[in-house]
């Protein structure tokens, strides 16, 4: 069986609070958003054995919202700092360190490094053109190989892209 790695851009932040960009917090919107991508992933029963999240604020609310809709307390959210703007390439190496036994990987994270991974993975020719690839509350599905100790450019296949704004509301 091969692996997958789901991607998982944070909600809508609010960018308007004089806080430090590691402590932007959720907008209302943001959350509302993430709630949709959780209850879809619980209908698709898309479930990952492991979870991991940036630890800033808004990934890591995001992270929580899914965490409570979709899994049970034994599935821990894994926090790395790799995952807050050190670019893709420390991404790459976060992944590496997931046990090859997890079938489903999910990854909280950020643009710019979440969009530089995906076009990696895949290739800029299975990916859309479009101006903002992944808006916020975007959540991603990758087939991948087998072993990620090394991730080529190219490895993977683009399964799905699903748009928080595109889900309907009555989802929740």
């Amino acid at each position: 069986m091969s692996r997958e790695l789901w991607l998982l851009r944070h909600g809508k932040s609010d960018r308007d609070l004089a806080v430090d960009d590691f402590d932007r917090p959720l907008k209302k919107k943001g959350k509302e958003a993430v709630k949709r991508i959780g209850f879809w992933l619980l209908k698709e029963n898309l479930v990952p054995d492991y979870f991991l999240s940036s630890p800033a604020k808004r990934a890591i609310s995001t992270a929580k919202i899914v965490h409570k809709i979709i899994a049970n307390d034994s599935l821990p959210i894994i926090q790395d700092k790799r995952l807050y703007q050190e670019g893709f390439e420390r991404l790459k190496l976060a992944l590496s360190e997931s046990p090859i036994e997890n079938k489903q990987v999910l990854l909280v994270g950020h643009n710019p490094e979440l969009e530089d991974l995906l076009t990696y993975l895949v290739g800029s020719t299975q990916l859309p053109d479009t101006d903002k690839l992944l808006p916020t509350a975007t959540f991603i599905r990758l087939k991948m190989p087998e072993d990620w100790a090394y991730l080529e450019a190219g490895c993977a296949t683009l399964l799905s892209m699903t748009y928080a704004k595109l889900l309907s509301k009555d989802i929740i």
